[in-house]
């Protein structure tokens, strides 16, 4: 079999028309795309952590919960797994939107503030804020303008934790119990 040369040539200047077409093409796509989507609802979504708090203690959990949340503040992730390996988690937004959590497992503190908190935090002086916890706190933070409170309970290590200003965190620290 012979092979014949194809039916049309192919140039340097055809392929870069061919790409400058697309181009405009997918320019022009994602321009009508933004002038029809309307907008996005950015409302977090509230979750009940109180619920969790009752499922713990009815599988026999000792999890560090605050009180009641300040008005404003909203509840947005939980994460209670009761078997196995043991943990607790709750996510909360102030009224400002900063973010708190709290993590409480069978880890070291220096586990939870690297996973949460930072690769490489810079330790504080203990902080003393009182709670029904305890009232010596060991701080953290990062350059980024995170920071944690860290204590030890028995064989688990307590991590608050967030992006919140330092008077928030403390304010939900004050909040705390088991």
């Amino acid at each position: 079999m012979s092979e014949q040369p194809s039916r049309y040539t192919r140039s340097f200047g055809g392929m870069t028309g061919a790409l400058i077409v697309t181009v405009v093409f997918v320019l022009a796509f994602v321009t009508w795309r933004g002038l029809f989507r309307g907008e996005s609802d950015e409302t977090p979504t509230v979750v009940d952590w109180q619920e969790s708090v009752a499922l713990a203690e009815r599988a026999d959990l000792s999890v560090v919960h605050p009180r009641e949340l300040p008005a404003g503040w909203t509840a947005t992730s939980v994460d209670l797994v009761a078997t196995g390996d043991p943990r607790w988690g709750l996510g909360v937004l102030t009224a400002d939107g900063d973010f708190i959590g709290i993590r409480q497992e069978d880890a070291s503190v220096d586990e939870l503030v690297e996973l949460y908190v930072d690769e490489k935090p810079d330790a504080g002086d203990d902080a003393t804020v009182s709670s029904e916890i305890t009232d010596t706190w060991q701080t953290w933070s990062d350059d980024g303008g995170d920071h944690g409170f860290s204590t030890e309970l028995d064989d688990e290590a307590l991590l608050v934790y967030g992006s919140a200003p330092l008077s928030d965190l403390e304010t939900y620290l004050g909040l705390l119990t088991r």
